[in-house]
């Protein structure tokens, strides 16, 4: 059975190409080092990732010791300390090789149980703590998102075709809900990456005029004022595919003022939370660049269990085999 062109083993031949690839020069453009991370964090440290704080984080025990373990399902919070503990300096950072597990996910055509994706962090100063300073580390970033097009285009120049705008266009989630007020955030991010093909929606976690946030997010590692996600259109698919979630991280005052929004102020007893308040971490930007995603959208597969094994239930497997979609 051929993918996109592909036979089973040269797709997995090509996402390591797109894998060794995209992590070079992303971390040269970045100026990142590549370390060690951790597949599972203690429960009561706060380290591990809430995402939007609904998501149950997979729990075991230690047996013989009786430590109960959470397996990560992102490294947001462990990055930051992790610059301090291994003794980064200003415009330094570091990148990993992202394992997690998130139950609680539904899954679909680009959703699984299993994440895997670059994670990285930044050391940068006070004063980058602003919209321009972010916007630039997102262009930065696309510039490596076209860098692994062209690359992967002279490879397989039968199998793919360069789809991305030179530019990515840049909204925040008010505008956007301001020029669609009738739509779902889902939709306005269809609409709006199918016009502009490549989009970094911005300010995303406080509420809008709607009254509702355009996506729920975690308050304790992003600033919801200086963060965003760069979406791409799969004319594959049909529809938008988010890549990355990124962001300037939270200071001692817009820590405070989230989890008060959240209603999650019993975190500042962690000692992850102690430590921004008392202004002992870096000031850092950081995000997640999903690995398999990145395949996905380059290598124009219509599921993202064509380049990643996981487990689907029932309904998807009979789904894909009624449109003949081939998962790992």
């Amino acid at each position: 059975m051929l993918i996109n062109g592909f036979t089973p083993r040269e797709l997995q031949i090509a996402i390591k190409l797109i894998k060794d690839y995209f992590e070079k020069d992303l971390a040269d453009v970045l100026n990142l080092t590549r370390v060690s991370a951790p597949l599972f964090v203690k429960t009561d440290t706060g380290l591990n990732d809430n995402l939007s704080g609904k998501e149950k984080a997979v729990e075991f025990s230690m047996r013989k010791y009786n430590e109960k373990l959470e397996i990560v399902q992102s490294l947001a919070k462990w990055k930051r300390m992790a610059l301090k503990w291994y003794g980064f300096e200003t415009y330094e950072g570091l990148y990993t090789d992202m394992n997690a597990i998130r139950p609680d996910e539904y899954v679909d055509k680009t959703h699984s149980i299993y994440v895997d994706q670059w994670d990285w962090e930044k050391i940068i100063r006070y004063e980058d703590r602003n919209s321009d300073y972010l916007f630039e580390t997102v262009r930065l970033i696309y510039k490596v998102f076209k860098d692994t097009e062209t690359y992967i285009n002279e490879i397989f120049p039968n199998n793919t075709k360069i789809i991305l705008p030179e530019e990515i266009f840049f909204i925040d989630s008010q505008t956007l809900e301001d020029l669609y007020p009738n739509y779902s955030p889902k939709d306005r991010e269809n609409i709006i990456a199918k016009e502009k093909k490549a989009v970094f929606i911005h300010k995303i976690g406080d509420k809008l005029k709607s009254g509702k946030p355009h996506d729920l997010r975690s308050p304790d590692y992003d600033d919801w004022n200086l963060n965003g996600d760069i979406i791409f259109y799969s004319p594959t698919i049909g529809e938008a595919i988010e890549l990355s979630s990124m962001g300037i991280r939270v200071d001692s005052d817009s820590l405070k003022r989230q989890l008060a929004i959240a209603d999650c102020t019993y975190r500042e007893k962690y000692e992850y939370h102690q430590l921004i308040l008392k202004g002992e971490l870096p000031f850092t930007i950081g995000g997640g660049i999903g690995q398999s995603r990145i395949c996905m959208f380059f290598l124009q597969t219509k599921h993202i269990g064509q380049v990643q094994a996981s487990v689907w239930p029932e309904n998807e497997l009979k789904k894909c085999k009624e449109e003949n979609i081939f998962l790992l």
